[in-house]
């Protein structure tokens, strides 16, 4: 096949990587890439069901006054991902409102937002929000048919570990087997049986093949690296006396937690800890974790000599030890997402190239096939 082929493979891998994208982000309860709204707060600019880019927090930048932001509520609908638009900015956090609601969110018993709970921003190209129209159907749609599949593959093998976010990743790999063996196994059988001549370029069919694989894992890379981490909020009370909870503490002395860090992967990780604002401290701020081992972070936070409760958050961020950890800590220390990014390109680079090796040896690729050679019989070449 030509190029033609080689464009529609790659286009169908970059569908499946932005299903599994939108399917992922709503087992993980965290947007990746896209997320959409259930409720019609935010009309007229994204009704229910509406989809829209979900920049990461990290990547957008600064929140200004008139980005809609996800985060994550303690009030708001019972608590969990609201996406409001931010109104004002504040000491104390964000004032955020959905654009049909006559009231702030703040106003009903939000808490002002702070920065550590805002997970994305929706992409607003020329100031307005990109809206996906009717998207969160579609990904309920496909959310219910993974978790089915996840289910009746649970059961067939006795798995446990298949359900869940981690269990995306390996039904995305065993999928992504049974694609390459029936793609092998057909292209193989078409090649034996066909009498006609077959252009040299076939081979392109197996590096869409390999590159649309190594997005697909990449896409399980990032939710296993994605997925466990997060922010873990501290509700501390400055009290005018001493109290047996931990989080209550006299005004002006300090507390000390334990905060439990599991690497449930059979990869091991790199892991950093740390905190938004003063009056918290973490130890140890990084280490590595191998599979199924866990380490507890010590987390102590100051009370502020007024009375009143106090939200501190403690983010923590871990990669896929593939690299060097001193490689990791120097791309960590420019920004969380490089390391991210590096990782998922080793591990996407070095699948393709691998793969690659494989076809160069002649066991993935059917070249070029021409029927009858001059002296009368049949020729095969390979690239």
């Amino acid at each position: 096949m030509g190029t033609g082929s080689w464009g529609t493979r790659a286009a169908q891998a970059g569908v499946v990587v932005l299903l599994l994208a939108l399917v992922t982000g709503q087992l993980l309860g965290q947007p990746v890439l896209f997320a959409f709204v259930e409720t019609g707060s935010m009309a007229p600019t994204l009704d229910a069901g509406d989809g829209f880019v979900a920049v990461p927090a990290a990547v957008a930048g600064p929140v200004e006054p008139g980005d809609v932001v996800t985060y994550r509520a303690e009030t708001v609908d019972g608590g969990g991902l609201t996406t409001h638009r931010v109104v004002e900015r504040t000491d104390q956090g964000y004032v955020t409102r959905g654009d049909a609601n006559p009231f702030t969110d703040q106003s009903a018993g939000e808490p002002p937002v702070k920065n550590a709970q805002v997970v994305a921003v929706a992409w607003r190209p020329g100031g307005s929000v990109l809206v996906l129209p009717a998207f969160g159907a579609v990904v309920d749609g496909i959310r219910d048919i993974v978790g089915g599949l996840q289910r009746a593959v649970a059961s067939l093998v006795g798995a446990s570990a298949l359900l869940g976010p981690s269990g995306v990743w390996w039904l995305v790999a065993g999928f992504s087997a049974v694609l390459y063996l029936v793609d092998l196994f057909a292209t193989e059988e078409i090649s034996r049986d066909s009498e006609r001549r077959t252009d040299r370029e076939s081979g392109r069919d197996a590096r869409a093949l390999l590159a649309g694989f190594a997005l697909l894992l990449v896409a399980g890379a990032t939710v296993a690296m994605v997925a466990p981490a997060g922010t873990t909020e501290y509700e501390i009370v400055s009290a005018e006396f001493e109290s047996e909870q931990p989080t209550v503490v006299r005004a002006g002395n300090a507390t000390t937690l334990t905060q439990p860090v599991r690497n449930t992967g059979i990869v091991p990780v790199r892991v950093y800890v740390a905190t938004e604002s003063g009056g918290v401290t973490v130890r140890p701020e990084r280490f590595a974790l191998g599979s199924g081992d866990t380490r507890n972070v010590t987390v102590t936070a100051q009370a502020p000599p007024e009375t009143g409760l106090y939200r501190q958050f403690v983010t923590e961020h871990r990669y896929l030890l593939v690299l060097p950890s001193s490689v990791l800590d120097t791309l960590y220390a420019t920004h969380p997402w490089l390391p991210l990014l590096a990782v998922d390109a080793v591990i996407g680079v070095g699948f393709y190239l691998l793969g690659r090796v494989v076809v160069g040896r002649g066991r993935v690729a059917i070249r070029k096939y021409e029927r009858d050679s001059p002296s009368g019989g049949r020729s095969l070449f390979r690239k």
